[in-house]
């Protein structure tokens, strides 16, 4: 495996990342604006406005990095149609994992500029540290830290989809079913967080 075909995976995954991340954002604006004031005294259950937001952002996650996928026949990745399905769910659930952590860090913040400061300090180290660059192997301290990251198990569960054809048991990475079930989880822990968050009852939101 060429280091272009191991990286491919790590930047399909950066672009979902950003894509989930930065279309919460618009929590911080719909509050200023009043349009998310608006909402909160709407008939509807939080989970519903949760799900809703958290919906747009993974569609709008999954289809750039859909576009991306378009070119991993020039790095010598062959999809073929199953694969590809695969590869799309998989985003999937990664992307509505990735847009509910969003949701998370943006609800109580009152700043886009609080909010591009956690990107520098916390998400973009997430992503640096996810294997994306490079495998976690022996490096110490360096390693567990790799293998703590919840996104690592993202990108290694893409990386073993488009390279199923490859023997890469000894390169380190989870299963497959490792991948999917630590993406689960972190999905459904992020979405717990941000219903609570929504479902509470305070100051913050009446301005």
């Amino acid at each position: 495996m060429t280091y272009q075909e191991y990286f491919f995976p790590g930047v399909t995954v950066m672009i979902v990342m950003f894509t989930a991340i930065f279309s919460t954002i618009s929590i911080i604006e719909d509050r200023r604006e009043g349009f998310l004031q608006g909402v909160l005294v709407a008939p509807i259950s939080r989970l519903a406005l949760v799900l809703g937001k958290l919906c747009g952002g993974t569609v709008l996650a999954v289809l750039q990095a859909g576009l991306f996928l378009l070119l991993a026949p020039f790095v010598g990745i062959a999809l073929s149609p199953l694969t590809a399905m695969e590869v799309l769910l998989f985003l999937t659930l990664l992307s509505l994992a990735l847009t509910a952590l969003g949701f998370l860090i943006a609800w109580p913040l009152d700043s886009t500029q609080g909010f591009h400061a956690i990107m520098s300090v916390f998400l973009m180290p997430m992503w640096l540290l996810s294997g994306a660059f490079f495998p976690a192997g022996e490096s110490g301290w360096l390693s567990w830290v790799i293998r703590a990251n919840p996104l690592t198990y993202g990108v290694a569960g893409l990386r073993r989809l488009l390279y199923s054809s490859y023997d890469i048991p000894a390169a380190g990475l989870a299963s497959l079913a490792v991948c999917i079930s630590v993406t689960c989880v972190f999905c459904l822990v992020c979405i717990a967080i941000s219903v609570w968050q929504a479902s509470r009852v305070t100051s913050h939101d009446a301005r």
